[in-house]
């Protein structure tokens, strides 16, 4: 075969150009067209500890998100999304398996490997002939178990295996599958992550993928390469880094969306942000300095709104539309059947989790059924909501029920005016769980009894 000369390089360019301009014509073009008849590509963006409040679409009015309040402008902004627990690993855990904390094998941070079953959200798209990945923290099972990213359905991963090493923000290694990966000193893992996902985007743009995105953000280690705009500030030194760490996260968001524009995907990638549970005190921040709960009470480690309400943003142009503020109940669990609905892929069933997609694609609200929380650590504490009725009972078995209705900061405790809906809500919590060889209320209670005396010796003496 002769080789091209100019002439037939540019003939050939002129047709292409004629095609495109066809395409053009008709409203798509060819990559688009040949997305667009697959199932969606799924981008679900988690961060570490953010509030409720810590979001400028959220009410924020300090730390900058403009990214994340355009990604809400363009899809749906939802004011009642639960996360999986007040702490991390119990939260994660429901997302990947659709079971609440009374169902799921990790109850809490102190937590054993996921199992081979049930099959999580990766192993189900994966199986469906989706690329899956998962980029940042992990803490669902160290490199060699059964709990492992590769062992859970995850084509690729790279980050933090486990919690402990999630809290340095400059860490000298992560794991790139299997593998100890050294990093170079001053290296950011949360920037690592961002060009590690816009790779991940590059390299499987011609295919369905799933691409879990789990920054460590604004988690401690309270550290940012630079303070930017918030240098100047009279704050608190953990305010403006906690500050300048949000933004930051915020702005690699932007390049992961524009990896997705530059390869026409936008119509075809259901991108998701939300957050693992309510915001933090370690690091000596005030979650009062930015009202970071916003209107609710409560910060990590409690069942109170502010521990467990989080913001939640969908955006899928052209399927959602934008710019919607909803008030549908859902939490972290629904998360799987929701994708896998989406994605055409079959239901499981026994999981705790109903899909939404009604409420996404359509813009219904869809009765949910009663959501129940429960958590281990300063004791045994348990939380259920059913309609806008909550009943938690705390640490020290008292009752306490909210009308999330009329008091979303949880102020008015009506366990004594209202009996009746007490009485009614109190078979959840023991129906809506199961007993767990690992999670033991008789050992959390002796945990904080333990607790309480050794704080009271450290007193008297």
């Amino acid at each position: 075969m002769k080789p091209m000369n100019d002439l037939h390089r540019r003939a050939i360019a002129c047709a292409r150009n004629l095609l495109v301009v066809s395409a053009a014509l008709l409203g798509i073009t060819d990559a688009a067209a040949a997305r667009t008849d697959g199932p969606p590509n799924i981008i679900f963006i988690l961060a570490d500890d953010l509030g409720y409040g810590e979001l400028g679409c959220y009410g924020q009015e300090r730390i900058k998100t403009p990214t994340l309040d355009q990604l809400a402008s363009e899809g749906i902004r939802f004011t009642q999304f639960y996360s999986g627990s007040t702490v991390c690993a119990p939260s994660r855990a429901a997302l990947l398996t659709g079971y609440h904390s009374g169902h799921g094998q990790i109850r809490g941070n102190s937590n054993p490997p996921l199992a081979a079953e049930p099959k999580t959200l990766a192993v189900l798209l994966k199986n469906a002939g989706y690329s899956t990945g998962i980029i940042g923290k992990w803490g669902m099972g160290g490199i060699n178990s059964e709990g492992a990213p590769l062992a859970q359905g995850f084509d690729e991963f790279v980050g933090f295996i486990g919690h402990k090493d999630a809290h340095t923000q400059y860490p000298d290694h992560l794991y790139r599958g299997s593998e100890r990966w050294d990093l170079p000193k001053g290296t950011y893992a949360n920037d690592v992550f961002t060009s590690e996902a816009v790779d991940f985007v590059n390299r499987n743009n011609e295919k369905p993928f799933f691409l879990f995105l789990s920054y460590t953000i604004p988690h401690q280690q309270l550290l940012v390469p630079s303070l930017g705009d918030y240098a100047s500030e009279p704050w608190p030194e953990s305010e403006k880094t906690k500050a300048a760490m949000i933004s930051h996260m915020d702005r690699g968001i932007a390049q992961v969306l524009n990896s997705l524009r530059q390869h026409e995907l936008d119509e075809n990638t259901l991108v998701l942000f939300t957050s693992d549970n309510g915001p933090h005190t370690e690091g000596g921040t005030d979650p009062e300095f930015f009202e970071s709960n916003g209107p609710l009470r409560g910060i990590k480690r409690d069942l109170y709104e502010g521990g467990i309400r989080v913001p939640m943003i969908t955006r899928w142009t052209g399927t959602i539309n934008p710019d919607q503020t909803s008030e549908q109940v859902w939490a972290m669990w629904d998360v799987l059947p929701t994708l896998l609905e989406l994605a055409g892929v079959q239901p499981v069933s026994g999981r705790d989790g109903i899909s939404l997609k009604p409420a996404l694609v359509d813009g219904r609200t869809i009765d949910h059924g009663p959501l129940y929380w429960e958590f281990y650590e300063r004791g045994f504490a348990q939380a259920v909501r059913k309609n806008n009725w909550k009943l938690l009972k705390t640490t020290t078995s008292s009752l306490e029920l909210y009308n999330l209705a009329t008091d979303i900061g949880e102020d008015n405790n009506l366990a004594a005016d209202r009996p009746e809906v007490v009485m009614e809500l109190m078979p959840l919590l023991t129906e809506m769980r199961t007993d767990s060889e690992r999670w033991k209320i008789s050992e959390a209670g002796q945990k904080k009894k333990k607790k309480s005396d050794k704080k009271k010796q450290q007193t008297n003496k």
